[in-house]
């Protein structure tokens, strides 16, 4: 196993070369990975919100079940490569502490990430799973309308502190991938802390550019504006702060190169 510090030295050169991608490509790695996370969050509905009447009994399994089912997305990207917004939060942290790259390839990154990776989302949305009536029939069509207008109806504190929480454990299942050097480990390694994070409820801006989206799709009262003010935005924000300030800072303060 990696040690944190090791940890930190495999970040900074990954970080170095997700920096020197070309446009072209830093899209296309985005528009893999939105789709992958909404792969995951795919099979998540079929198996967590097919199950209503284990729901009714025992929601904590259910919840369980869905959270155990979306990762899938996450070892996706991380083992066969793809640019995640979220876990690029913290990727680059620990170089722009130790002045390694400056924030205008962070931003630059962060933006065409976050495009390519919505791209992706609606996508599977679109036309893997709309125009497949994958989730139209009951109980997954319910699902996939509660499961939005939950979303949808939290205050933007409440939704930006969800972030937080959702980011930091994300990005802590992308350290732990790291610090494992057989594909078994990193499997576990990040399923456990996505699975945490989507059990308890919060909120990760890529899987929402896939769950809300397709409610939409699927007929949910839901307006776009009213997706992008209610829940991205704040989602995004507290995900940028949850793998900017809970996991690139300390871990790049503790671990990474000391300014001389």
């Amino acid at each position: 196993m990696n040690n944190p510090k090791e940890v930190i030295e495999i970040v900074s050169v990954l970080a170095q070369n997700k920096g020197s991608y070309k446009i072209s490509k830093t899209l296309i790695l985005a528009f893999l990975a939105g789709a992958y996370i909404a792969f995951g969050g795919l099979l998540a509905i079929v198996v967590g919100g097919g199950s209503p009447v284990l729901a009714a009994n025992n929601p904590g399994i259910t919840k369980f079940l869905f959270g155990a089912m979306f990762p899938v997305g996450l070892v996706l990207v991380v083992i066969v490569g793809a640019e995640l917004f979220t876990g690029n939060n913290a990727y680059f942290i620990p170089n722009v502490l130790s002045k390694k790259q400056r924030i205008s390839a962070v931003l630059k990154n962060w933006g065409l990430v976050y495009i390519g990776n919505f791209i992706g989302a609606l996508f599977i949305a679109f036309f893997i799973t709309h125009l497949t009536h994958i989730v139209s029939d009951t109980p997954f069509s319910e699902s996939v309308r509660n499961i939005a207008m939950s979303k949808t109806s939290h205050t933007f504190l409440v939704t930006f502190l969800k972030g937080i929480g959702a980011n930091w454990l994300v990005c802590l299942a992308v350290w732990q991938g790291m610090a494992a050097k057989d594909t078994v480990g990193k499997i576990f390694a990040i399923w456990l802390p996505v699975m945490a994070f989507v059990t308890l409820g919060f909120e990760h801006s890529i899987a929402n550019m896939y769950f809300i989206p397709l409610a939409i799709f699927e007929g949910a009262p839901i307006t776009w504006m009213h997706f992008f003010e209610s829940n991205l935005v704040p989602a995004t924000l507290g995900n940028i702060v949850g793998g900017v300030v809970f996991v690139g800072m300390p871990y790049g303060y503790l671990f990474g190169d000391k300014k001389k």
